[in-house]
């Protein structure tokens, strides 16, 4: 029976992975550091090397799906060391276990080992050059997983969304109901992501072994958007009769600094998987109905 570890079970990603996997006949473990009310949870810190190291080997297994990340952008301007832990020596500790029990590791990266100075959709063989702490310490985890020695595919996505957790279709459901007027950055332009799409596509490729061979892929859903594209769609798809206006990126300064311009290319990960990849405003309005059920 092959064995699964999902770290970072219980934010969005694991747990459209924990849903998706109540169909597999595999045995699926998933962790955190911290538990969840009515879902088996095994605590395991990843950055304790001997940990994970006794865990991969006591439980043999053959895939782990990295979904544990520090993913506070602004937060990680001031919290380097915790950012750096996380992004880029866990994947490494991962990296260097999974080699060791000839297990194949799943990292998931992001649009922001860009600097979005590109016109047309990167491609996944683009020079990398992240803007902030986030991005920088989320590409030195690419470099870590593949120097590690082990089997590997790294998924870059973007602007990542679910009924799970905190995530900017939640706040702007909340916003857009409560609110007569809200202004949204429009001047930075990239692609809303269901956490289901990239879920269903891992779950695709590890139940029907589709690895071949170590590499990248990027995978968000279809078309193009700004953050004010996505919040007026929000609202507009709940019915909500919030007046959503554009502004520009310096009329809210942050410590972090933004790619402006982050849309992937997926012909790679369609070529090779032939995943069909939903249209981001479908995806959207699939997860405000799971929302407004209560899923």
């Amino acid at each position: 029976m092959k064995k699964i570890l999902v770290t970072g079970g219980n934010g969005q990603l694991g747990t459209e992975l924990r849903n998706l996997s109540e169909k597999s006949s595999a045995r699926w473990f998933f962790s955190d550091v911290v538990e969840r009310d009515g879902v088996e949870t095994i605590l395991l810190d990843i950055t304790d090397r001997e940990a994970v190291k006794d865990f991969v080997l006591d439980k043999d297994i053959d895939v782990i799906i990295n979904c544990a990340a520090y993913t506070n952008v602004e937060g990680a301007e001031d919290h380097f060391e915790l950012c750096d832990r996380l992004n880029r020596a866990a994947p490494e500790i991962l990296g260097s276990v999974a080699a060791l029990n000839d297990a194949l590791l799943i990292q998931i990266s992001t649009d922001f080992i860009f600097d979005g100075t590109a016109s047309t959709p990167i491609r996944e063989d683009a020079p990398a050059r992240p803007l902030s702490v986030y991005g920088k310490t989320k590409y030195a985890g690419e470099l870590a997983v593949a120097s590690s020695g082990c089997k590997y595919m790294i998924f870059r996505t973007a602007w990542l969304y679910s009924p799970y957790g905190k995530n900017f279709v939640k706040t702007m459901m909340k916003l857009t109901a409560e609110k007569e007027q809200i202004k949204v950055v429009a001047d930075q332009v990239g692609t809303p992501t269901s956490a289901l799409t990239l879920a269903r596509l891992i779950y695709d490729i590890v139940e029907n072994d589709k690895f071949k061979e170590s590499g990248t892929w990027h995978l968000t859903d279809e078309g193009v958007a700004s953050w004010y594209d996505f919040a007026y769609a929000v609202g507009q798809l709940c019915g909500h009769s919030c007046d959503v206006q554009p502004c520009h990126t310096e009329d809210f300064p942050q410590k972090a600094t933004r790619p402006h311009y982050s849309v992937l290319d997926k012909s790679k990960v369609k070529n090779d998987f032939g995943f069909p990849i939903p249209y981001w405003r479908d995806a959207l309005s699939t997860c405000i109905r799971r929302i407004e059920k209560g899923e």
